[in-house]
């Protein structure tokens, strides 16, 4: 078990109001996975994949990640886990626009303290498993937005992360692009890597092979 959710709730305070937006999720998954979680704009999935991605804690439930208790963990275990067990890709690529391909799928490598000659090896072996091997000294601003999002991908699997976080992977892209990243973790997930992304979209849902709905904060199995 990859991922283990009981019990999690998620409120925010705006002035004295307290705001419920995940209310008692239960959400488990299996190493190996491929799994989507859709929602409309609003539904709390945002909200959940930042509490699955470390990058923010529930106000209560318990959440294991690859058997560890999160709640008990610092927020440097915290940052260590974001960069050594889960990869993130986003709607909008977040990268460097000054860099090349190559430096910019380095820097996972270089957070981690890898040296040179290895950081550049394993970010050209990356680029090459999302089949772009011919564009490593391009710069973002040299590649098609399908592109820029394989480059995104690359850097999010430069780590071996347990868990492939995706964010509406395909949301800035054209049809084409978009079926081509669907396609890279279609390839990703057959090599072992486990899947999670969010998409309101069920077509991009349709790719996972297990499918999940997230309404007002609750979360349902789509049968």
């Amino acid at each position: 078990m990859i991922l283990d959710l009981k019990g999690i709730y998620k409120d925010y305070q705006q002035g004295k109001m307290t705001v419920p937006v995940l209310k008692e999720v239960d959400f488990s998954m299996e190493e190996g996975e491929y799994v989507a979680i859709m929602g409309p704009s609003g539904s709390g999935k945002t909200t959940l994949m930042n509490i699955i991605g470390c990058l923010d804690k529930p106000t209560k439930g318990t959440f294991l990640l690859n058997g560890e208790d999160i709640a008990k963990c610092t927020e440097n275990e915290m940052s260590d886990i974001r960069l050594k067990t889960i990869g993130f890709v986003f709607q909008s690529f977040h990268l460097l626009p000054r860099q090349s391909a190559l430096t910019n799928v380095e820097l996972p490598l270089n957070y981690a303290r890898v040296p040179k000659k290895e950081r550049r090896e394993r970010a050209r072996k990356a680029l090459e498993r999302v089949g772009l091997a011919d564009r490593v000294d391009f710069k973002p601003n040299q590649l098609s937005g399908g592109q820029m999002q394989r480059v995104a991908i690359a850097r999010a699997i430069v780590n071996n992360p347990k868990l492939l976080l995706a964010d509406e992977p395909t949301g800035a892209l054209d049809t084409k692009s978009g079926a081509q990243v669907m396609e890279l973790f279609q390839k990703l997930n057959d090599e072992g890597v486990s899947v999670l992304m969010i998409t309101h979209d069920p077509e991009i849902a349709a790719h996972a092979k297990r499918v999940v709905m997230i309404r007002d904060g609750e979360l349902q199995e789509k049968r």
